[in-house]
Order: structure tokens, then C-alpha cells, then sequence
């Protein structure tokens, strides 16, 4: 790959607990990638979390540092764990204990995008898998977890935001008949990755910028959250989901007509949720 596997942007200031983090929206396709895929890069991009690194962009700004990928999901998954290889996508590997994310295709080394396509003609090897994984996983969860053992040493807790998108039809097959959708579905794997207090103000700054919102379905949070949220050591991670269709054309992936209206209503968003990592009551939450 020409660039790192990641983009970290440090605040001016440090002043919050909080960290944003982008796993999904790397979008530096190799071109080893594209040519040895049955898929063009338009298809491979419908797993991408699309330009939801220019929408939470301000968070420096606001004193939280932003870390970014470069590496597209479909390449190496960065929120999946690096035990979860494919044995049907890659040779010499021993069959592991059942996982419903590797068995469907989405392991960390992903054999299929969005709709179950099968991104490559045949398998990779073994050592090739490893050294996506030296060279894009590994670097980035050092790079996170360094950014997370910082903010824990300077205010006594860190907060991951963890930011993700989620396809319309997700959202639409599951409320069906209901009178308004989620615009953005809030993990905490069910009170699990981080004490209710933070996702309670995470959540009421959603609201109070007019976004419709629900918690844990049909997200919970993945690796990131099960990895990373551990409340009881002052360690809380938060997975926002934000519908597509709101600033993106899904069939293109491009920004739509309404980004920058939804960019701007995030500011707002974005400012309350650095503001939770300078509160006292935050930092004591159990």
C-alpha cells in the first residue's frame, strides 16, 4: 500500500477523555486487491463505511484526538479480532471453533462485501494473511490503544467512540410499520462496553441535534466494543451507527446532497460528546 494504514489527528489541545476512531472508512484501495478480485472497486466500497471520516472530521477541534484508516474493510476488517481468519478463504488454516462473522464471510480478512459477493476467485495462503495483519490490524489497534492508555493517564478514563455507518435497508427491514426508523443505533453491547451514564449523554446529544435514535439493534458493537469497553477499569467505548442514506448515495458511494447539512448538525453533536470527557461525573462512572 502507498500510505500507512492509518491517519491520527491530534488535537491542539488534549482536553477530553474522549477518542474518535474510524475503523471502516479507509478507502486506499492496493491494486493487487483490485486485480486479483472478481468485483470492481465500486463493489468493493459497498462495505466501506464512506466518508464517515469527513463527517466526524471537527473532533480535533474540539480536543479529542481522531484516529482514521487508510486500510479499506474489505482488505483487512479492523473490527474484527485477529484470530478470526476464514479457513475457506485461506489454505493451510485449521478449522476453528464456529463463529457466525467468519462462517458468513466477514472474518477479519473479509471473503465477501455487502450482499454476500465473493470478493477473490480463489484462496490465499497462510503467511499472506499474516502479513496483512503485521502490517494493517496490528499497527492500528497500537496506535488505538496507545491513544486510549493516554487519555486514561491524563483524565482517569477514556472514552472510544467508535464510528461506523449502517446501510438504509438494515434500518428499514427492521422497523417496518413503525411510523419513524433510527437514524443513528447506539452499542454498548447491552451495557457491557460502557457504563449507562456516558451512552446516556451520548445519546441525549444525538437527540437534541433532531437524529431519531435507538440502542443495540440491530448493532450492539463488535470487536471494538468487546475488546476495548471495560467500565469497570474506566475504559467505555460507545458504537455509533449513522444511516447512510442520510448523507450518502448508497448506489454510488458518494456523498449525497444532504452532507453537508448532516456534517453540520454533527458539530454540535460531536462538541456534547467531548464535552462528557471533561466532566467529573462521567469520569467516576462505575
Amino acid at each position: 500500500m502507498s500510505t500507512p494504514p492509518y491517519m491520527l489527528t491530534l488535537p491542539t489541545a488534549h482536553t477530553t477523555s474522549v477518542v474518535f476512531a474510524s475503523p471502516h472508512s479507509g478507502r486506499d484501495y492496493p491494486a493487487a486487491l483490485i486485480r486479483n478480485s472478481v468485483l470492481d472497486e465500486l463493489a468493493l466500497r459497498s462495505s466501506e463505511d464512506a466518508y464517515v471520516d469527513q463527517l466526524y472530521a471537527v473532533a480535533p477541534d474540539h480536543g479529542a484526538p481522531f484516529l482514521v484508516a487508510n486500510t479499506p474493510r474489505a482488505y483487512v476488517d479492523l473490527n474484527r479480532g485477529p484470530e478470526e481468519l476464514d479457513p475457506a478463504l485461506i489454505s493451510g488454516l485449521r478449522r476453528v471453533d464456529h463463529n457466525p462473522r467468519v462462517s458468513s464471510g466477514l472474518g477479519v480478512i473479509p471473503r465477501v462485501v455487502a450482499g454476500g459477493r465473493a470478493i477473490y476467485r480463489g484462496k490465499m495462503t497462510l503467511g499472506d494473511a499474516q502479513t496483512r495483519l503485521a502490517t494493517h490490524w496490528h499497527p492500528y489497534h497500537t496506535a488505538l490503544q496507545t491513544l486510549l492508555d493516554r487519555s486514561h493517564a491524563m483524565f482517569g478514563a477514556a472514552i472510544l467512540i467508535d464510528c461506523h455507518s449502517m446501510p438504509h435497508e438494515a434500518v428499514t427491514n427492521l422497523c417496518k410499520g413503525a411510523k419513524r426508523c433510527p437514524e443513528i443505533v447506539l452499542g454498548d453491547r447491552f451495557g457491557a462496553s460502557s457504563a449507562s451514564s456516558i451512552v446516556d449523554r451520548v445519546e441525549a446529544a444525538f437527540v437534541r441535534a433532531g437524529f431519531e435514535t435507538a440502542r443495540n439493534t440491530p448493532f450492539s458493537g463488535a470487536y471494538m466494543a468487546q475488546h476495548y469497553g471495560r467500565p469497570s477499569r474506566g475504559q467505555h467505548v460507545v458504537q455509533v451507527e449513522i444511516d447512510r442514506a442520510l448523507y450518502l448515495d448508497e448506489t454510488m458511494v458518494r456523498p449525497n446532497a444532504d452532507f453537508a447539512q448532516v456534517r453540520a448538525r454533527l458539530v454540535s453533536v460531536i462538541a456534547e460528546i467531548a464535552e462528557i470527557g471533561r466532566s467529573e461525573s462521567a469520569l467516576a462512572a462505575e
